[in-house]
């Protein structure tokens, strides 16, 4: 153990080099994903930023966070830092992994990355069954023994920092109140389930003409990719109602110079839209390949909102209330973004859009199918991360998911479906956020909200806070209220009803 705390002027110097720590590892992120680099190359960064991932490193800023916010951010960040540069070898190699992979389905080769789209727009059932058995395949023989190891060599590494168990390291050290949430989550699945089964029924089977009762994985992500509403949302037009949308709250999204857009297309480029804040809040990175479709607008969307908070973040704030803080506020923000594309007022300005009201039906569904989802996720989380032995989870995976959703998931995914520093809570909590946020601007600035340039200035106010607040601290000094994951349920009711 560290014999003492790190002084003031060591830790600024920490908190410097965590700054540039995090910028080069979101510039690699890019370049990787982006498909300009074809390695994800993350050893060489940790290399540069050794000491602040070193053991004792982490052990030292713990002894002196004595109650304060910024410290303990510090901490946590020290801390993951260390984990992950234990295990930085196997996310390199998972990377590499998923980029060569590829599937022989039916004479056709497909990228790994790209089976999930794939199954999403496959019409035929048998085939995405097909489709989804080579995934799994793929999965289960060359990722999940990745998966496995980093989770044993996380487990170790979290006994090294001074706890019983990855649940304790966040629940007791890095004071989050997972178990609060786990109650919530609990009365939210119980709250809904009958709404759920009812109106998810319907659309499976005006979607792939099996209920419930038949639906299987394969199924999933068909029912929400909704191919029949591609026309209404067409690729070239991606960009353009984006830039509409921010122009009427008073952005002018190409005139931001710290904002860069990335359009090109490149073979390696991941499908999916995604915001790399490599300098907070001087360079970010909004990434697309547009394909068009309802999911592609709705990433597209949500990734914005990540792009313009970052982007309107103080740079007067320190790097932990710049870049560390609590992710559910930067996940709020990209959530009230994504969700105007469900939104019958915004639609019928934006887009020609027969049937607005039946397409935010389905949005509504489709929330609530991840928002259990989620609930059940966090639910055999913390079940996992409690465990010694990770490989006794494989049917606990099954039976809270299959319960929440009625689907049974792939018993494959047990590893794969589980991401770092508990950030389920940070979903759960963004959705319970943006849901009470909406309904405050929609009371002050009437339904179409987003064509107000006075909600426009309240946002950049809010934005220019970075993480700085919580959630529940900046929805309490904003509206007044308390965060609810019931919330969340109430938008759903309130949109199906």
């Amino acid at each position: 153990m560290a014999a003492s705390p790190p002084s003031d002027r060591e830790l600024d110097g920490l908190r410097a080099g965590a700054d540039r720590f995090i910028a080069e590892l979101d510039e690699e992120y890019y370049l990787h994903y982006a498909g300009l680099k074809e390695t994800f190359d993350l050893s060489p960064i940790y290399e540069r930023h050794a000491e602040l991932t070193r053991l004792e490193t982490a052990q030292a800023i713990g002894l002196a966070v004595d109650g304060d916010r910024r410290t303990r951010e510090l901490w946590r960040f020290s801390s993951e830092g260390y984990l992950g540069d234990l295990t930085r070898e196997l996310a390199e190699k998972e990377a590499q992994l998923e980029a060569e992979l590829e599937a022989a389905v039916d004479g056709d080769t497909i990228p790994f990355r790209m089976l999930r789209p794939t199954i999403a727009n496959e019409p035929d059932r048998e085939k995405r069954r097909r489709l989804d058995r080579a995934r799994t395949d793929l999965g289960e023989q060359h990722l999940n023994p990745v998966h496995l190891e980093a989770a044993m060599v996380t487990r170790q590494g979290v006994r090294d920092l001074g706890a019983a168990t990855y649940l304790e390291l966040y629940r007791d050290r890095f004071a989050m109140d997972l178990e609060g949430l786990a109650a919530q989550c609990r009365a939210v699945l119980d709250s809904t389930e009958r709404l759920y089964e009812e109106h998810a029924d319907r659309l499976f089977r005006d979607r792939v003409g099996v209920g419930l009762d038949e639906a299987e994985r394969f199924d999933v992500p068909r029912v929400f990719r909704a191919t029949e509403w591609d026309p209404q949302f067409p690729a070239d037009r991606m960009l353009p109602a984006l830039e509409g949308t921010l122009a009427d709250l008073g952005i002018d999204l190409r005139s931001q110079e710290n904002v860069h857009l990335d359009v090109e297309q490149r073979p390696l480029k991941t499908p999916r839209a995604f915001c790399a804040p490599i300098e907070v809040p001087d360079k970010v990175m909004l990434v697309i390949q547009p394909m068009g479709g309802p999911d592609d607008w709705r990433a597209l969307f949500h990734e914005a909102g990540h792009t313009e908070h970052f982007a309107h973040t103080s740079p007067e704030l320190s790097v932990e209330e710049r870049r560390l803080g609590d992710n559910a506020v930067t996940e709020g923000w990209a959530m009230l973004f994504q969700h105007l594309t469900d939104d019958p007022a915004w639609l019928t300005r934006r887009l020609d859009f027969g049937r607005p009201d039946v397409f935010a039906e389905e949005g509504a569904i489709g929330l609530l199918y991840f928002v259990r989802r989620y609930c059940a996720k966090l639910l055999y989380e913390l079940e996992f991360h409690a465990t010694d032995d990770p490989t006794t989870m494989r049917g606990r995976y099954v039976e809270l998911l299959g319960d929440a959703l009625k689907v049974e998931p792939s018993p494959t995914d047990y590893l794969a479906d589980i991401d770092s520093s508990f950030y389920v809570s940070s979903y759960l909590r963004s959705w319970a956020f943006e849901a009470q946020l909406r309904a405050f601007l929609r009371e002050e600035f009437g339904n179409a909200w987003f064509a107000r340039r006075e909600a426009g200035s309240l946002l950049r106010e809010l934005w220019s806070l970075g993480q700085k607040p919580t959630a529940e601290e900046l929805l309490k000094d904003v509206t007044g209220a308390t965060l609810e994951m019931e919330a969340a349920a109430d938008r759903v009711r309130e949109t199906l009803r």
